[in-house]
C-alpha cells in the first residue's frame, strides 16, 4: 500500500483540543443539540446529490478507519476497548434523547489510522492520519488506485474492464458484491451502484471507440475510453452538481468553473494534494441523506422503499430480482433531506452501520474525527478564507468562538448566497478544486493534453438529435476502411 503526504489548509494543531470557555462538549451531545431526528424532503435535490459527493469523496479518500471500527476493532465499548490505544469511542450522556432508556451509553469508534502505525514514522512523532488513495480525481473506485489494481480490473480486449454477463444484465467480474477494484467500493450500496455504472459505462465508450476506430489497439482504446469516463464524472460534478449547490455566479466568480470550455491553469510546481479538511467537508453530505431508499419502475411508479442501513457491506442486494433497475430509477426520482435545515434522518443518526453494530450516529463520528484528526477550531478557517475582520465580529458574539468545531459550525452555517450549502463548505471544496486543477497535468479541460477534446471538434449540436453521446471527434482517419469490428454494446 502506497501513502501519501496530506496538506492541511491551516496549521496541524497537535495538542489536544482544550476549551478556553470551560470542557468542550461531547460531540454526541453536541449533535442532539444542533441537528434534530426527523424527515423533510428537499425542494430542489434528488438523493442521486448526496450520492455522487459521497462517491466523489470515496474516490480521494480512504475507508480504513471505518473498517477498523466496524470489523478490526469492534469492542471499544467493552472492559477490553478501555486497555486499547486505538478505541476514542463516543459518550452518550445519561440524558440523551434517545438512549436515555436504552442502556447505551457508548457508540464504538476508532482514531485514525497513522503513519507511526504502520511504522512509517517514530512514535514519538507528531502523528498523521495516513492516505493511500490517490490525491486526484481518477475515478479510482472503478480503475483502483495502483498500477496492479488497474491491471486487475482490465480485460486486455477491445479497450474493456472485465464484465460477465448474468441474466441480461452486465456486472463487474466475481459478482455483484466485487464491483471493482477498490475495496472502498465494496461498503455502501450506493458508491458500490455507481460505480457499477461507470464501470459500464467505460465499457459502452469502448465499444462505440472500438466501431469508429477498429485500427486502434485495446491500450489506446482503454486509456482514451477512461479519459472519457473520468471527464464525464468531473463534468457533472462540477458544471451541474456543483452549480445548484454552489451557485453557478459564485463558481464563475472564483474560477471553479468557466463558460467558454477550456482552460489550462496547470503549474508543474504544484504537487498533487488533497487537503484534510476537504473529505471532512464533504461529510456534510451526510445530513442529506435519506435513511430510506425508493425503488420506481421506469414508468415512475412506486414499488417499494428499504433502509439503506440495512445494506451496508452488503451490496449483493443490487444483483437480487431488478434491484438494481429500481434503485437506479429511485436516485433521480427521491428526494434527498432537505439542505441546511438542521434536521437529520433518524437511521443515519441512530442506526447507520445497520446490524454491524447496536447503534451508531455518523454526525457524531463526523464531529469525533474532526477532533482525532487534529483539526483547527472554526475561526481559523474562518480568518484564512475570510479575514480578520469577520473574525472580529464573531468574537462579538461568542464568549470563546475558539471552542467551535469546524465540522459542526458547517451543520449550522447559512447557505452561501445564491446556493444551498454553507459557506465553509463552498470555500473548502473551491480551493481544493482550484488546487486540482493547477497540479493534475491529465485535467480534463486542458485543451494541450494528450488526446484532448479542443473547441474545433465541439460542432453545435441540437440535444433532440443526439441519441447517444456523440464521440465522432475521436475518429481517427488513419484507420482503414477495411477494418470492421461488430461488438456487442451496452
Amino acid at each position: 500500500m502506497k501513502l501519501l503526504n496530506i496538506l492541511r489548509i491551516t496549521r496541524h494543531n497537535y495538542e489536544p483540543m482544550k476549551s478556553k470557555a470551560g470542557k468542550l462538549p461531547p460531540v454526541r451531545k453536541l449533535r442532539t443539540t444542533l441537528l434534530s431526528e426527523g424527515q423533510n424532503p428537499d425542494q430542489v435535490f434528488s438523493t442521486l446529490a448526496p450520492n455522487f459527493l459521497i462517491f466523489i469523496a470515496t474516490d480521494i479518500s480512504n475507508t480504513h478507519d471505518t473498517v477498523n471500527y466496524v470489523a478490526w476493532t469492534p469492542h471499544c465499548c467493552t472492559p477490553k476497548g478501555k486497555d486499547d490505544h486505538k478505541c476514542a469511542p463516543v459518550e452518550v450522556p445519561p440524558d440523551d434523547p434517545v438512549h436515555r432508556y436504552s442502556g447505551i451509553r457508548c457508540l464504538n469508534l476508532t482514531k485514525p489510522l497513522t503513519y507511526q502505525d504502520f511504522g512509517c514514522r517514530q512514535k514519538n512523532t507528531p502523528p498523521e492520519r495516513i492516505q493511500s488513495a490517490t490525491p486526484l480525481f481518477d475515478m479510482s473506485t472503478v480503475y483502483g488506485n495502483s498500477l496492479d489494481k488497474a491491471i486487475e480490473a482490465r480485460k486486455f480486449e477491445g479497450g474493456l474492464l472485465k464484465y460477465e454477463e448474468e441474466e441480461g444484465r452486465v456486472w463487474p467480474p466475481g459478482d455483484a458484491t466485487n464491483a471493482s477494484s477498490s475495496i472502498e467500493t465494496n461498503s455502501l450500496v450506493t458508491i458500490n451502484m455507481m460505480s457499477i455504472w461507470f464501470w459500464r459505462h467505460h465499457n459502452h465508450i469502448a465499444n462505440r471507440l472500438a466501431k469508429l476506430n477498429p485500427c486502434w489497439d485495446d491500450e489506446k482504446l482503454f486509456y482514451t475510453a477512461r479519459d472519457i469516463n473520468i471527464a464525464v464524472e468531473m463534468q457533472i460534478f462540477l458544471y451541474e452538481l456543483l452549480t445548484l449547490m454552489g451557485g453557478y455566479e459564485n463558481l464563475i466568480a472564483d474560477g471553479v468553473i468557466i463558460y467558454n470550455g477550456f482552460r489550462d491553469t496547470y503549474n508543474e510546481a504544484f504537487v498533487p494534494q488533497m487537503s484534510m479538511e476537504f473529505p471532512l467537508a464533504l461529510r456534510w453530505a451526510h445530513t442529506m441523506q435519506e435513511g430510506n431508499l425508493k425503488m420506481y419502475n421506469p414508468h415512475g411508479e412506486y414499488i417499494k422503499k428499504v433502509p439503506i442501513v440495512d445494506l451496508t457491506l452488503r451490496t449483493g442486494f443490487l444483483a437480487v430480482d431488478n434491484n438494481i433497475d429500481y434503485l437506479t430509477q429511485g436516485t433521480f426520482r427521491q428526494a434527498s433531506a432537505k439542505a441546511g435545515d438542521n434536521i437529520v434522518d433518524p437511521d443515519m443518526a441512530e442506526r447507520v452501520l445497520g446490524y454491524a453494530q447496536p447503534s451508531q450516529d455518523v454526525f457524531s463520528n463526523d464531529v469525533a474525527k474532526n477532533r482525532l484528526m487534529f483539526m483547527q477550531p472554526y475561526i481559523k478557517y474562518v480568518e484564512h478564507f475570510y479575514g480578520r475582520k469577520t473574525l472580529e465580529k464573531l468574537s462579538d458574539i461568542y464568549d470563546s468562538v475558539e471552542d467551535i468545531d469546524l465540522l459542526a459550525a458547517m451543520w449550522v452555517e447559512k447557505p452561501i448566497p445564491g446556493g444551498h450549502v454553507p459557506r465553509m463548505f463552498y470555500s473548502i471544496l473551491a480551493e481544493q478544486l482550484l488546487r486540482t486543477m493547477k497540479s493534475d497535468r491529465h485535467w480534463y479541460e486542458r485543451p494541450n493534453r494528450p488526446h484532448a477534446f479542443t473547441l474545433g471538434k465541439n460542432e453545435l449540436v441540437s440535444c433532440d438529435l443526439i441519441s447517444d453521446m456523440d464521440i465522432s471527434a475521436w475518429k481517427d482517419k488513419s484507420c482503414s476502411k477495411s477494418w470492421n469490428f461488430i461488438r456487442h454494446s451496452y
